[in-house]
């Protein structure tokens, strides 16, 4: 049981990754039908024909009911309304959905959006919550990483990881370097991307390790970029009549898994979800990790590409670390993962990273990422990651 292949992204927008926003601030409802707006432009879909809406916790103005306040606001009548929490998985995670919907006749067309720009300010904010601190909601009175991680020092993504690299070591060792060239061939992608945020910053090996160290044994450029930025898709059938002639990205395949919140609960902290939700999305599309001609993966930090593509098949268990060593990540490499620079080089744009794998591996089954272009795509794998390993997400996507 699983997907047809008759639903497919057929449309798409993202704006560039921004450290420094340069625009005019706009509520978050006008960031998300303007960027709605442009993927439906992209689709040659008339933006009275959406009925479906995948939407996460982004839009300031609206925390309760999202999808009704953006319903309203953009004059839509839908027949699905999806209000994702996975953290890093949610595009992914709503692009199955959406592609789900559409096969079961639910809904025809569905607008997948998540957008992080700066928005007006009220004329007299409250002060910050104390609570919130220590970074994720889960941290509040009450939830079990306040009361078992926090007051031991497990604070915020940064040690979670970085405990997962120091549990990867002693198990398989370390090597520096190899975790280092993630990044570095990640942003040799992005000087190729006039979107990303190190569009103009070359970084190699050396550089890397050479940065700040953040948390042992994470460099300052292991870890992702906070940005400006947002994108959205559209998920519509493939046969459906539309002013566009862009080739359509069919969903084959999906998966999605969790097992825990904080990395402390994993059973084994060097084997992360992703395994189970790339097997389910393999297996659906009738495929395996050889048939993809490019990889995205979810890039927080550079252990999680590490992790992400042993588990995910690409290479053997405690392997991962010689595979990158061997073979070249950056798009004009012989194994092209990441291209439009991951979010190591292109930046995260709050949930907008994960969508940005989703819309490179797009572009590249459409033929349209421009100099980064890699030759004769047909097929793509796609994950998303949230938290510290626990919310994880697999898309399989064939070209029409």
């Amino acid at each position: 049981m699983g997907l047809r292949g008759e639903a497919a992204i057929v449309g798409m927008a993202e704006y560039p990754s921004e450290r420094r926003f340069t625009g005019t601030p706009q509520f978050s409802l006008d960031w998300w039908a303007d960027i709605a707006a442009r993927a439906l432009d992209d689709a040659g879909i008339d933006h009275r024909d959406v009925d479906g809406i995948c939407c996460a916790g982004d839009v300031r103005e609206s925390t309760h009911f999202t999808p009704a306040s953006i319903a309203e606001y953009c004059g839509w009548s839908v027949n699905l309304a999806e209000k994702l929490d996975l953290g890093g998985a949610t595009p992914a995670g709503m692009v199955w959905r959406a592609a789900a919907a559409v096969e079961l006749g639910i809904c025809d067309v569905v607008v997948c959006a998540v957008v992080h720009r700066p928005a007006p300010q009220p004329p007299n904010p409250p002060p910050p919550d104390p609570r919130m601190m220590y970074g994720a909601s889960s941290t509040l009175f009450g939830a079990p990483e306040a009361e078992f991680d926090v007051p031991y020092g497990n604070v915020a993504q940064n040690c979670g990881y970085a405990m997962l690299a120091q549990r990867y070591g002693a198990v398989y060792g370390y090597d520096p370097r190899a975790l280092a060239k993630i990044a570095a061939d990640q942003r040799t992608s992005a000087n190729a991307n006039p979107d990303a945020v190190f569009f103009d910053a070359p970084a190699t090996i050396d550089d890397v390790l050479a940065s700040k160290m953040v948390a042992d044994p994470l460099h300052l450029l292991e870890i992702v970029m906070p940005t400006f930025g947002g994108a959205a898709v559209v998920v519509a059938r493939a046969d459906r009549p539309r002013r566009s002639s862009h080739r359509p990205v069919h969903l084959v395949g999906f998966g999605e898994h969790l097992d825990h919140k904080s990395p402390v609960m994993m059973e084994d902290m060097t084997v992360t979800p992703v395994g189970k939700a790339a097997r389910s999305a393999f297996a659906m599309a009738g495929l395996g990790p050889a048939d993809m001609d490019v990889v995205e993966i979810y890039d927080c930090y550079t252990i999680t590409v590490l992790l992400s593509l042993e588990a995910s098949g690409f290479c053997g268990k405690g392997e991962g670390q010689a595979f990158v060593l061997d073979h070249d990540l950056s798009y004009k490499g012989d194994f092209p993962c990441n291209t439009h620079g991951g979010q190591l080089g292109f930046g995260q744009p709050g949930l907008g990273g994960g969508m940005s794998q989703i819309t490179e591996a797009v572009r590249q089954v459409r033929g349209t990422a421009g100099d980064r272009q890699v030759s004769g795509v047909d097929v793509a794998f796609v994950s998303g990651t949230g938290g510290v390993v626990s919310e994880q997400s697999a898309l399989v996507l064939r070209g029409g």
